[in-house]
């Protein structure tokens, strides 16, 4: 009884070598090829007006565009979602600032384009802005992107400065 105990357990440790060898292998075979060289794929970042290119050479950075741009629908989706994912905690109901920085008084520390504010919402930023690109889609950060560039500036702007 002992020994067939024992050739089971080694039958079932072989089929579960078997199985992390097949599945490392596959794994390897469905990898995405490594580019050929350094300038065939561009970098996931782009590039901000305050970035100091070193030596005066400025790298090589991707472009995002908003697809959903003037899409009204997407602006209504965006302004649900602003108020789903509690950012009128921090930037206010209507997103002219709280904790967090005023959203419409046209000041932005890290740029106004729609690609430098989607960037912002993926990745985060210091300072208690949470990377949100692991939470929502990319296409749900759009409608917020399009839905905040819908808002008009205030006449009154309550800040002075985003610099300390």
């Amino acid at each position: 009884m002992k020994a067939q105990r024992t050739r089971l357990l080694s039958a079932r440790m072989a089929c579960v070598l078997c199985y992390v060898t097949v599945a490392a292998c596959t794994r390897h075979e469905t990898a995405a090829p490594a580019a050929a060289t350094d300038t065939a794929a561009t970098p996931p970042a782009i590039q901000y007006e305050a970035h100091v290119p070193a030596g005066g050479h400025v790298p090589v950075s991707g472009v995002l565009n908003n697809p959903l741009r003037g899409d009204a629908a997407a602006t209504k989706n965006g302004a649900a979602l602003f108020t789903a994912m509690n950012c009128d905690g921090c930037h206010g109901g209507d997103a002219s600032g709280w904790v967090g920085p005023s959203l419409t008084d046209g000041r932005w520390r890290y740029g106004s384009d729609d690609g430098e504010i989607f960037s912002s919402i993926y990745f985060g930023r210091p300072k208690g802005m949470p990377a949100f690109g692991g939470t929502i889609s990319p296409t749900a950060i759009w409608s917020l992107v399009t839905y905040l560039k819908s808002l008009p500036t205030p006449q009154d702007v309550p800040t002075e400065s985003w610099e300390r």
